[in-house]
């Protein structure tokens, strides 16, 4: 029996797609290995979304490849659909797979020969069998590619056009996890806020619907493009007050000023964003409010920046992925005027200082607070594990007790800028 190793980057769209590649291997026979070294097979499910990630893949496979000579690479992912010419340079033996050819992996790994499995068919991924890296957690994609044209964006190239899954097989996926004892759902996708538009429906809808199903369990939203949240805000706010949503929101913004959004083909303003966040957070204070920004944009003046800044403050997120922008191969964006790297650095170092101050700001208004959080992983240090509030909140406990899948009282005492501890109560 051939054992496979898998090695994921990127969004937990990436994970649920290694998840499926993980079912559909052992399902045909394959055992999947957590050691590279006593693998047979490799496998690398990239993301091409970042400049810094595309040359960490490059970096693992020249690794990979002068360690293990002899050993079948497989690649499959955003980059090996949306750059196969350029990630064959650091592995040119590979055979390529991607995102919407994933159910092709054990053919893929099933031959010595190089095999090129790329295109863009519509494939059901709801309908395939996964292998969950956390029994407690079932990440479900609710649809792939996008509506959206971003002149930053290269997930675009790799993933396509919009194609939305059938809400009935998402429901049945759900059904499924928590007879299984799944504790949370994610639903994820490029854009979560596109789903249904191909066929009618919305992401309220979806929420409803998916709410339904018997259970003790938790949904997670992945990330809603503000282009089409605003359009349902009202009803998203209806669904997420069902007690089964976790009142976290992922609401990318990218740029805090409007002639930058318009250069990005984001398709929304500053406004829209802010309008949503109002409405929201009338209806849950407590909203955990996460966001995207790129710094460096090309043709980003200062003002601009400023402008960004000024955003994060007045809408007082609670945590920001912040990214130096890259030329991606292939997009309106790399032809523009390019920011110099120093200046994308230095911007990218202020920006993160000021996140930093607002999220413990954010933080500290936990304090005190007494309630149930579900225990969902292990944490980073020893004797430590990570447990989830109603607001997706991460709040680390100490004990030497195997929580993992329980609910648990607990009352936070201390707050960082990315996470609060907590003590059982």
């Amino acid at each position: 029996m051939k054992s496979v190793y898998i090695e994921t980057y990127g969004c937990s769209a990436n994970e649920a797609d290694s998840q499926i590649m993980a079912g559909i291997l052992k399902k045909d026979g394959y055992s999947i290995s957590d050691s590279i070294e006593k693998s047979d097979v490799i496998v690398l499910n990239t993301c091409f979304v970042k400049n810094p990630t595309e040359h960490r893949i490059n970096t693992r496979l020249n690794e990979i490849t002068k360690k293990f000579p002899n050993k079948k690479i497989v690649i499959g992912g955003c980059y090996s659909e949306a750059a196969p010419q350029l990630i064959q340079k650091y592995a040119p033996d590979a055979s390529l797979l991607g995102p919407r050819t994933l159910d092709k992996i054990s053919e893929a790994v099933g031959t010595e020969q190089k095999l090129i499995l790329l295109g863009k068919e519509k494939v059901e991924k709801t309908s395939l069998i996964k292998l969950r890296a956390n029994p407690l957690i079932d990440i479900i994609q609710a649809n792939d590619g996008c509506l959206s044209n971003c002149s930053f964006c290269g997930t675009k190239l790799a993933r396509g056009n919009l194609h939305s899954y059938p809400i009935g097989q998402i429901v049945r996926n759900v059904e499924s996890a928590v007879k299984d004892g799944c504790k949370e759902i994610w639903l994820t996708s490029q854009d979560m806020g596109a789903y249904g538009a191909d066929f009618g429906r919305n992401l309220p809808y979806l929420l409803q619907e998916a709410c339904k199903v018997e259970g003790d369990f938790k949904i997670r939203v992945g990330m809603a493009n503000p282009v089409h949240v605003i359009k349902f805000a009202d009803e998203l706010i209806k669904a997420y007050k069902n007690e089964k949503v976790y009142k976290f929101l992922h609401l990318p913004i990218q740029s805090g000023n409007n002639e930058i959004l318009s250069r990005m083909a984001r398709g929304n303003t500053i406004e829209q964003f802010k309008e949503i966040i109002s409405k929201f957070r009338k209806v849950f204070p407590e909203l955990y409010l996460t966001t995207d920004i790129i710094v460096g944009f090309p043709t980003e003046t200062e003002e601009q920046f400023q402008d960004t800044l000024k955003l994060i403050e007045e809408c007082k997120l609670d945590f920001a992925n912040i990214s130096r922008y890259g030329a991606r191969p292939g997009t309106k964006a790399a032809e523009m005027e390019q920011i110099s790297e120093k200046v994308k650095g230095e911007r990218s170092g202020r920006m993160a200082v000021a996140m930093k101050k607002i999220a413990l700001e954010r933080n500290k208004k936990w304090l005190g607070w007494k309630g149930k959080i579900l225990v969902d992983e292990e944490g980073q240090r020893e004797g430590t594990c990570i447990g989830r509030n109603y607001a997706y909140k991460p709040i680390v406990v100490e004990t030497k007790e195997n929580l993992i899948g329980k609910e648990v009282f607990v009352e936070i005492e201390k707050a960082s800028p990315l996470s609060l501890k907590a003590k059982i109560v």
